[in-house]
């Protein structure tokens, strides 16, 4: 009876002892394969020895064609480029509509986003982003004639707002009542007309997009909400959710460029001489209710 009960224990014991070691083997199986899947993108990239990214090439200044010319720039794109030179990485560039931008990093399509995108509390639960190279607020484009009858944003229910679907921008005017008229991969003008024309009676976006933008347009009669200056904003680059060695290498370049004065040489180029690399100093209203 005693060597029976000795026999169970000495087994009960042996398959504890394996359990143990299971467990502490699985662990270990699971940080090596959680090391080796944030390292995976960064040695793709480096094995390649060219980074993908997307943008729209419509986003003027931060993504856009110059006219008459084929080559694209702006902000965000010299940005780019500047990183990828600085990593020793060859640039490529795909350009996609607003709305296709983050599916075409989780199909595996391209490697990164660049495209003035905010950096949001539901994004960063599906994808990874690096330290802001942009900082901002938004406001909005409204007709000259009348300001589209709008003094607050809570005067935005019932209006109609242009913009991507999947926006920050959308979420807040329809966060106010507004609904929103969607676009493909169009320039800014055609956004800007539908204001001035009535079709739509706003666009909510970053102030310093937009205000280039209008200087770009002058013929177009619509023009910055003078009162209204809402939502901070931070931009970053966009990365696939578990590309956290790329982040880190991407992180100290623009560390880098910051402290060089890169960021804000190419800020001032673009942005009409502000330094959209540095918080603005100024009262801007956060939204409340509304989880962005």
């Amino acid at each position: 009876m005693r060597k029976g009960l000795l026999f169970i224990l000495m087994v009960s014991f042996t398959v504890l002892l394996a359990a143990c070691g299971s467990s502490s083997d699985e662990s270990e199986g699971n940080a090596d394969n959680s090391e080796a899947s944030s390292d995976a993108k960064w040695t793709e990239i480096q094995e390649n020895g060219e980074i993908v990214v997307g943008t729209s090439g419509t986003l003027f200044p931060a993504s856009y064609y110059p006219e008459g010319s084929d080559e694209m720039t702006g902000y965000d794109v010299e940005v780019m480029r500047e990183v990828a030179d600085r990593l020793g990485l060859e640039l490529k560039f795909e350009e996609y509509g607003v709305d296709g931008l983050l599916a075409a990093i989780n199909s595996g399509r391209i490697d990164a986003v660049i495209n003035d995108m905010e950096v949001t509390e539901a994004r960063k639960e599906q994808f990874t982003f690096t330290e802001p190279y942009k900082y901002s607020y938004s406001t909005m484009i409204v007709r000259e004639s009348d300001l589209s009858g709008i003094e607050t944003l809570e005067d935005l229910e019932g209006k109609k707002h242009g913009g991507g679907a999947t926006t920050v921008f959308s979420e807040i005017a329809e966060h106010f009542g507004a609904t929103t008229t969607t676009y493909g991969n169009v320039t800014n003008d055609v956004y800007l007309r539908d204001v001035e024309n009535g079709r739509t009676d706003f666009i909510i976006n970053d102030y310093y997009l937009q205000s280039l933008a209008l200087q770009a347009l002058p013929d177009i009669e619509v023009q910055l909400h003078p009162d209204l200056q809402f939502h901070p904003t931070n931009s970053a680059i966009v990365l696939p959710k578990e590309a956290s060695t790329l982040k880190e290498e991407i992180d100290a370049v623009l560390q880098e460029m910051r402290e060089d004065g890169t960021l804000t040489e190419l800020s001032e180029e673009f942005f009409g001489g502000k330094d959209a690399s540095k918080k603005p100093e100024m009262d801007v209203r956060e939204i409340e209710g509304l989880d962005l």
